[in-house]
């Protein structure tokens, strides 16, 4: 049985502390009576996630954690002891996280990205927010323009840093976001370029054309979807192109000059229209 994640077991008996289910290597452990299904039967299979109790005895839940071992999560600081720090995990069980895995002193009540280990010294799922030495671009497993899930950690000046894929570390550059992010928010986005030195760039909306430039598909499907034409131009305020693209003018401005030079466009003195081949 996989400590820190899921266990697809079978049902062995029923007794007055829950059910006690089993893998096929002859292990056994307990399901609690207040996690049993409404219905089940001997011999039926459960999908549990398996944990250490408060003495340190193996047990399930069916209870959904917030993250699984080697995966990281944004947790909740419920308790601060001589020993370390309690967060909640959304089960019952809470995720220990010494003082010397806390990349700063965590405080009850304060959220933190949180990753989620094994330790091999004494067997215990324990968690660590020095989260930079379970991530590495060294040997990338993404590239240019892929799809990826993100993990947001953290926002700087610079932009806003992200987990791709539970592996790597990227950004996401300030003038390239309009929308409400916050650490902790889990999303879709996409590559937008990868760097000689292995930083990872991002973008939320998928870059388009041979231009790695990320806002001109966005702008071109808006073309598309207002019958061609669009009623913003370089003369435009700031606010009128926010307002109708949530972009800012920079952006704007830097995305029709790529669909201009790739001949997508026409600009007009009242707006920006498709070529005829692409309405």
């Amino acid at each position: 049985m996989k400590l820190g994640d899921y266990n697809t077991l079978t049902i062995l008996r029923d007794t007055s502390s829950g059910l006690f289910l089993g893998d096929d290597k002859g292990n056994e452990i307990l399901l609690p009576g207040k996690f049993l299904p409404e219905k089940f039967e001997i011999g039926e299979e459960l999908k549990v996630f398996v944990y250490l109790d408060n003495e340190e005895r193996p047990i399930c839940t069916t209870q959904t954690p917030d993250l699984t071992i080697n995966t990281f999560g944004y947790l909740k600081c419920s308790d601060v002891n001589q020993y370390g720090a309690f967060m909640d995990m959304g089960i019952d069980k809470e995720l220990f996280v010494p003082f010397n895995e806390q990349a700063r002193d965590m405080q009850v009540g304060n959220w933190y990205i949180v990753y989620m280990y094994l330790d091999e010294v004494t067997d215990r799922l324990v968690g660590s927010s020095k989260t930079n030495k379970y991530l590495s671009n060294e040997n990338l497993t993404v590239e240019p323009f892929e799809e990826v899930s993100v993990l947001i950690t953290h926002i700087t000046p610079l932009g806003v840093q992200a987990i791709i894929n539970g592996v790597h570390s990227g950004l996401f550059y300030m003038d390239n976001i309009f929308e409400d992010i916050r650490t902790g928010d889990r999303m879709k986005a996409f590559i937008s370029n990868i760097r000689p030195d292995k930083k990872i760039d991002l973008v939320l909306h998928r870059p388009g054309y041979r231009s790695i430039e990320p806002n001109a598909e966005y702008i071109y499907k808006e073309l598309q979807a207002a019958g061609g034409f669009l009623g913003l131009h370089d003369k435009s305020t700031p606010k009128e192109i926010q307002d109708g693209l949530g972009l800012s003018k920079k952006s704007f401005k830097k995305a029709i000059g790529v669909l201009y030079k790739d001949r997508k466009i026409k600009l007009l003195d009242n707006g920006i229209e498709l070529v005829e081949d692409d309405k």
